[in-house]
Formats: C-alpha cells, structure tokens, sequence
C-alpha cells in the first residue's frame, strides 16, 4: 500500500463544512477498512468514522452521527471524511487509516488497534 495522505483541513466557521481526504501516494488503498481518528492535545486519538470494503458498511462515533459521512472507493484510492455543521468540539488534528483486520456485523473499525497504516494528519479547527 501506498503512504496515506490526508488533505482538506483547515479553519472553518461554526455550523460551517469541511470535506477531507485520503489517499495512497504511490500506492492502493489495501485492506479491509478505511477509517478517520482525531486527536487533540494531551488526549489520545479518538474514533470518528470507517468505512468497511466489505459490503460498504460505514460505523460512526456517536458525536458526529448525523453530521459527519465517510465515502469512497477503494478502486478510487481515496477516501473522504465529509464533515457539516462543525462544532468547536470538533477542532483537531484528523488521521485516515488503513485495517487489513477483517470485521463484519456492529461495533466494528472504531479501535486504534484494528488499523496497521496511518496518515500524517491534517488540522480542522472550528472558530466560534
């Protein structure tokens, strides 16, 4: 697999949308899953969203459910995080990721240990 590359962050107004990407450089998107964490400092990262290959299953965190969607293709190589009414909570550095880890049914892809390959990561902060 190719290295993951986010992009797409930035500084966007409450209430406001961002769209970010994934992708492999110089390489497929592999494996079984693509999934989005956000981390802030001092805290650990936090699931926020997957998409499973398998079937196009899609699992969410509770706090962005409604607002935040993962789509993509892995025959695109790429991934998007859209994310809409933004919230200051929301303001973090946000990874995509890859898991060849097989999961099927619920409660799936929202653990860092399921993911093998990881991006560099890309700043969303939300201005109030």
């Amino acid at each position: 697999q190719g290295r993951l590359v986010e992009s797409g962050g930035g500084l966007v107004q409450v209430g406001g949308s961002l769209r970010l990407s994934c992708s492999a450089s110089g390489g497929t998107i592999d494996g079984n899953a693509m999934g989005w964490f956000r981390q802030v400092p001092g805290k650990g990262r936090q699931f926020v969203g997957a998409i499973s290959w398998n079937g196009g299953a899609r699992y969410y965190a509770d706090s962005v459910k409604g607002r935040f969607t993962v789509s993509g293709d892995n025959a695109e190589n790429t991934v998007y995080l859209q994310m809409n009414s933004l919230k200051p909570e929301d303001t973090a550095v946000y990874y995509c990721a890859s898991a060849s880890y097989l999961c099927l049914g619920s409660g799936c892809y929202d653990a860092e240990y399921e993911y093998d390959s990881w991006g560099q990561g890309t700043q969303v902060t939300v201005s109030s």
